[in-house]
């Protein structure tokens, strides 16, 4: 690609090693959870499936990383962590990882710039060329604005997950922190994945 350089193929590198961790962590919790439910088995297929592509991203120019396809299954997959959550408190813990598979549909989309170099490469006319770089700027706009959105919270749900404090998962008994002791180093994982994304998110890819 054109825009990489030594330094954001470093810093692509490391996230990519993040990313294969969170993805060999999340098999490994699977591995040692047979037991578990229709949906945590598809959650943890998704999580897998997103820190596998997350891992792949940096290094890929097309599909099946980018476009349609991928904006569609990411966008269903952070549908189905909304419209599975039973209660208030489910649906607030499932937030998170919906907004991660919502940021990766993002970040597959196709370029808002595409359709600019599109009209400059087909010659059309000063007024409507002018007019696509208008439109274009709306969109670049636009498109910021999500980002920015994305990045904040994603950032905010890391900073929460990563300072958690593990020794409550050893003595409370509510029912949230007892699902929590069968995968302690969840949090940090899930709070890993969540600040990776939140850098891909910044940078060219």
């Amino acid at each position: 690609m054109s825009d990489r350089t030594p330094a954001l193929d470093a810093v692509h590198g490391m996230l990519t090693l993040l990313f294969a961790v969170v993805a060999l962590h999340v098999l490994w919790h699977a591995v040692r959870s047979p037991g578990a439910g229709r949906r945590d088995r598809v959650d943890l297929v998704l999580h897998c499936a997103m820190a596998a592509a997350m891992a792949a991203m940096p290094w890929t120019c097309g599909p099946p990383l980018s476009g349609r396809a991928a904006t569609v299954f990411f966008t269903a997959a952070a549908l189905w962590f909304l419209v599975t959550a039973r209660t208030a408190v489910v649906f607030a813990d499932r937030l998170t990882p919906a907004v991660g598979m919502a940021a990766m549909a993002w970040m597959s989309r196709t370029s808002p710039g595409a359709a600019l170099e599109t009209v400059a490469a087909a010659g059309v006319p000063a007024e409507p060329h002018t007019a696509a770089h208008g439109h274009a700027a709306d969109a670049s706009t636009t498109a910021t604005l999500v980002t920015v959105v994305l990045t904040v919270y994603l950032l905010g749900c890391a900073l929460r997950s990563l300072t958690r404090p593990m020794p409550a998962l050893r003595t409370a008994t509510d029912p949230a922190h007892r699902a929590a002791a069968t995968d302690p180093y969840g949090y940090v994982r899930d709070g890993a994945m969540a600040l990776g994304t939140a850098v891909m998110l910044l940078l060219p890819h």
